[in-house]
């Protein structure tokens, strides 16, 4: 088809099967140039507009043997929502760079693009335009807008004595990547794992499910410290830590897990769930009285898991139930390291 066919295909993919954006309407945002143009341009209003971007690569961050090409598009947008999330915000508008080699199959792209109008349809997304360019591996890169019509929460906000939380079960999206690999202690371990465990940890790895309804619950309450999960709980906290001077305990104890979790890997789940990645839950600190507003409008899983503390900034440690405590940081994931 070359370059020029598969953008009109896929641009007409976008313009038909798009179910947003809506999120804007009452904070006079309107798109004013879509697909097909230099740029895309929408006229902006009073609320706070939100950009993030994200880029996976072939081998680094997915293999085409663990995530089929519908999985990786719905992953690659879900990310991105992730970062809108961790602000409090709705997303808008996206922009897809492909790196693409020359053997691709267009139904390779058209898969691709099913699972992107997925997960964007089901948050209100627009796609507006991208770039296309040659490549010895498969790269994709997704340019997000977002909106927030107060004050986005961030990393820098929290404060000593606030409590730690996340909004759900970690570790899971790690656990499922393990399973797929044939990782972990033992070998065989794929084939003692249950299939409700096995599917259950396969789809939080392929699928999953931006926190955008909790980051909003969050943010309505008087919370203002956020961030997703993407590298693992420990390094994720750190981050979180150095942004805003502070350390931080975690209770082993306290850390949500899964049941499917637990049960495919009983001996390895807390180190999954501190180190495992792409969770892309919300981790959020608070006060114990906006602590105590908030987690009863979060659900299941759910759970306050340590504090902050005064101390050597990104220092975070680990309590374990014997009361021994270690350090916590440096198991999750990292480009360079």
């Amino acid at each position: 088809m070359g370059e020029f066919g598969v953008i009109d295909l896929l641009t007409r993919m976008v313009v038909q099967q798009r179910g947003g954006p809506n999120h804007g309407a009452d904070l006079s945002f309107k798109l004013t140039v879509d697909n097909g143009d230099d740029t895309a341009a929408w006229q902006t209003g009073k609320a706070t507009e939100l950009f993030t971007t994200d880029t996976v690569v072939e081998g680094v961050h997915f293999t085409r043997e663990t995530t089929p090409w519908r999985d990786l598009g719905w992953k690659c947008i879900s990310s991105n929502v992730s970062d809108i999330a961790a602000m409090g915000g709705l997303p808008m508008y996206a922009l897809v760079t492909l790196g693409l080699p020359p053997e691709t199959e267009v139904s390779e792209l058209e898969q691709l693009y099913e699972g992107m109008m997925e997960i964007s349809n089901e948050h209100g997304v627009a796609i507006v335009g991208g770039d296309m360019v040659r490549s010895p591996v498969v790269f994709i890169t997704i340019g997000l807008t977002g909106i927030h019509a107060g004050q986005p929460m961030l990393r820098s906000t929290a404060r000593p004595g606030d409590q730690v939380a996340v909004t759900g079960y970690l570790g899971s999206s790690g656990g499922g990547l393990r399973l797929m690999l044939g990782a972990g202690h033992d070998s065989n371990l794929s084939d003692q794992v249950s299939e409700e465990a096995a599917e259950y940890l396969r789809v939080c790895h392929r699928r999953p499910r931006p926190a955008v309804a909790e980051g909003r619950i969050l943010s309505a309450s008087g919370v203002v410290t956020a961030m997703d999960v993407s590298d693992g709980l420990a390094d994720d906290l750190s981050k979180l830590c150095r942004s805003s001077g502070l350390s931080a305990r975690i209770h082993a104890g306290q850390v949500p897990v899964h049941p499917l979790l637990k049960q495919a890997y009983p001996d390895d789940y807390l180190d999954l769930a501190l180190g495992g990645g792409e969770d892309y839950l919300l981790l959020f600190t608070a006060p114990a009285e906006v602590m105590a507003l908030v987690m009863p409008q979060l659900s299941q899983g759910a759970a306050v898991v340590g504090e902050l503390l005064p101390g050597e900034p990104g220092r975070v440690s680990v309590l374990d139930v014997d009361g021994s405590e270690r350090p916590a940081s440096g198991a999750g994931w990292d480009h360079f390291r």
